[in-house]
C-alpha cells in the first residue's frame, strides 16, 4: 500500500486547487505583483508565449516577461479568463481557455486595444512538492493564414 504522501489526490480536489491557483494568479496580474504572480510557475517551464523568442525556458525568463508587461502598461491593468477547462489525472494537469488583458500602455500606443484582445491559453501542470505548478504554458493569437495578419478583434 502506497504512503500517504504517494496517494494522489482526487481529480475534483485537484481541480479545485488549480482554479484556486489561478484565480490567485489573475488577481496578481491585475494588482501588478510579481512577486504574487510568480509562485504559480514551476523553476523548469517552458513558456512559448506572444513575444519573441519562439520559447522561454525558465522562471527567470517568465520573470522578465512579467516585468516587460508591468512596466508597459499604466494602472489599472484588468485580466480575464474565460471558458477555462481543466482536466486532471495524477500529477498532472491541463487546463485551457481563453484570456483577455487590458489596459492603457505607458507610451500611449494602443493602437485601439485600450479593450485588450483576445488570446487562446493553455498551461500544463505538475504536482511538485504537494502544489501545482505550471511547468508549461501556451499563448497564442489567431492569424488569418492567407494575409499573415494577426486577428485580434475576435470575441468569445
Amino acid at each position: 500500500m502506497p504512503t500517504p504522501a504517494r496517494i494522489s489526490p482526487q481529480p475534483a480536489t485537484s481541480e479545485a486547487e488549480i482554479r484556486g491557483r489561478i484565480d490567485t494568479l489573475i488577481m496578481a496580474i491585475r494588482a501588478m505583483d510579481l512577486d504574487g504572480v510568480m509562485p504559480i510557475y514551476a523553476p523548469d517551464i517552458v513558456s512559448f508565449d506572444i513575444e519573441p523568442p519562439l520559447r522561454h525556458v525558465g522562471a527567470q525568463a517568465k520573470r522578465k516577461n512579467w516585468t516587460a508587461v508591468f512596466t508597459s502598461y499604466q494602472r489599472p491593468l484588468d485580466y480575464e479568463v474565460r471558458d477555462l477547462a481543466i482536466i486532471v489525472d495524477g500529477s498532472v494537469a491541463f487546463a485551457h481557455g481563453l484570456a483577455r488583458m487590458s489596459g492603457t500602455l505607458k507610451s500611449g500606443v494602443n493602437k485601439g486595444y485600450n479593450k485588450g484582445y483576445w488570446v487562446r491559453w493553455t498551461s500544463c501542470f505538475r504536482r511538485i512538492n504537494g502544489a501545482w505548478l505550471i511547468v508549461h504554458d501556451q499563448v497564442s493569437v489567431p492569424v488569418d493564414v492567407a494575409s499573415g495578419r494577426v486577428l485580434r478583434d475576435l470575441e468569445p
